[in-house]
């Protein structure tokens, strides 16, 4: 297990920097001001992306109780804009893991209180105390791989979600964010979105997520964000678009068009049903209530 963990490290790190270490600036033009890279969450017709990404971040804090926890780890931080809601909401120890050593150098210019950011795989990292609550925001995409059989997927969850297990107090909960195929096959992916955009990179199912999950977590809710997803793509292609020139400066025509062409079809994989967005909250099992064959325990 030893070797694959090491493979998988290697080519998770690779396909993060081909992706995110294309420059902050250039992220910057297009993102919101909290450079949040993942789907947002409407509440209303009329909100802004501002406003929409703020509804996904207090989302997932309000998921791990972050006014109450006193430490969370976030698995997957890009630039820290969950981070940054937890030392605001005064929570007093907060880990963030990424890939991108651009991401990291960003987050710690922050200096954020009470938050350390490392560069560090999921499957290296070993924490020294549990957490009260986790976040993972856009990581699960790229635990699996493209040649992993669904039996491998599931084992790959399934480690993912032990860890996390064992990373959270009895109490704690994971907020989990993902996205996943829908009414497609795996194996009608975009090649461009395969090769050029996200390599070495898999999607789940939702049934791989709850099969991983069996005698581990309970999953307290499940939400569909398909159509805000949508939504988040074509807003970040009109604001990419409106600063095309800039990009260009930036990071050359070709890397341009090369986003413009990946948000165009994934806005227009999530509107049609191919891909979509779930946003799960799971809290471990508490199996020390229970005997072997589930009685609880006197």
């Amino acid at each position: 297990m030893a070797t694959i963990d090491a493979e998988r490290t290697a080519a998770a790190a690779a396909a993060i920097r081909h992706h995110y270490d294309i420059g902050n600036e250039f992220y910057r033009l297009w993102l919101d001001p909290t450079l949040s890279y993942s789907c947002a969450l409407r509440q209303n017709a009329d909100d802004t992306l501002e406003i929409a990404q703020a509804h996904k971040l207090r989302h997932h804090l309000d998921a791990v109780e972050a006014d109450r926890a006193r430490s969370v780890l976030d698995i997957g931080c890009g630039w820290g804009a969950i981070l940054n809601g937890l030392a605001e909401r005064g929570v007093g120890r907060s880990v963030g893991l990424t890939l991108s050593a651009e991401q990291a150098e960003y987050v710690q210019a922050q200096r954020y209180p009470g938050v350390e950011v490392r560069v560090q795989d999921w499957l290296d990292y070993r924490p020294r105390e549990r957490f009260d609550g986790i976040i993972s925001v856009g990581a699960f995409e790229h635990f699996a791989r493209p040649d992993d059989s669904p039996e491998q997927k599931i084992g790959v969850y399934r480690e993912f979600l032990t860890r996390c297990r064992d990373w959270l107090t009895p109490d704690g909960a994971l907020s989990l964010q993902t996205i996943a195929y829908a009414n497609m096959h795996p194996a009608q992916a975009n090649s461009f979105m395969t090769q050029q955009i996200f390599p070495d990179a898999e999607l789940p199912t939702l049934a791989e997520i709850t099969a991983a999950a069996q005698g581990l977590f309970e999953v307290c809710a499940v939400t569909n964000g398909r159509l805000d997803y949508a939504w988040t793509c074509a807003e970040w292609a009109r604001r990419l678009r409106s600063e095309r020139a800039a990009a260009t400066e930036l990071v050359g025509a070709e890397a341009v068009a090369r986003y413009e062409r990946y948000l165009k079809l994934s806005a227009m994989g999530f509107r049609m049903g191919k891909l979509t967005l779930y946003r799960l909250v799971l809290r471990p099992y508490r199996t020390e209530l229970f005997g072997a064959r589930g009685d609880r325990a006197s």
